[in-house]
């Protein structure tokens, strides 16, 4: 936590280095949070990391304008200026240039439900409220975790925990075979359970 306020710190004191770090400590995150709304919204028309990428230059322009001083604050914060940007890109492909107020409002809300289904998204749930404060938010932890695990593990656990998909639409969806997705589940979830420091059950 004390890098991140160290970061924060600067980054207010006009630090575009220390902005940058700060902002991508976020990437895998919001990379997750993106890959779900495209997958949702846009058939996977789009790439999450270029998404990514337009709100990182939006939160760099914008930063001056960000009152928070948690780390909630600032995911919430980034959470938003990801929700203009999926906003944005959905106008486009839909052929429409006015903005749409409702749209961005819907979009937020998705991306924040998402963010609590990646929060708790097979982590332990028995940790006190101080505990859960004293730690990164899960939701940015899960998500660094997804980053470090072989592509294939990442997909599976991607498309059945957080899009919901059954073993079989994951199968199709990964162009593999039903079993190979199911041999494919318990050592994903072992690695990512490994990486999240084995607190999970």
């Amino acid at each position: 936590m004390f890098e991140l306020e160290r970061l924060l710190a600067l980054a207010r004191g006009g630090s575009g280095e220390a902005l940058g770090r700060l902002l991508e400590s976020y990437r895998a995150y919001l990379t997750v949070l993106a890959r779900l709304q495209i997958s949702k919204r846009l058939q996977s028309k789009a790439d999450a990391a270029d998404l990514v990428q337009e709100t990182f230059l939006q939160a760099h322009k914008h930063f001056a304008g960000f009152r928070g001083s948690t780390e909630g604050e600032l995911v919430s914060w980034l959470r938003q200026i990801l929700a203009a940007t999926l906003a944005n890109l959905v106008r486009c492909y839909c052929g429409t240039r006015r903005r749409d107020i409702r749209l961005e409002r819907q979009l937020a809300a998705d991306l924040d439900h998402s963010s609590r289904v990646l929060d708790g998204a097979l982590v332990t749930q028995d940790s006190s409220p101080s505990q859960r404060a004293a730690r990164r938010e899960q939701a940015v932890l899960l998500a660094d975790a997804l980053g470090k695990l072989p592509p294939d593990y990442r997909e599976v656990i991607i498309l059945r925990h957080l899009e919901g998909l059954s073993f079989a639409e994951v199968a199709e969806r990964m162009g593999r075979s039903l079993d190979s997705v199911k041999r494919k589940w318990t050592p994903a979830l072992a690695e990512l359970r490994s990486l999240l420091g084995g607190g999970s059950s």
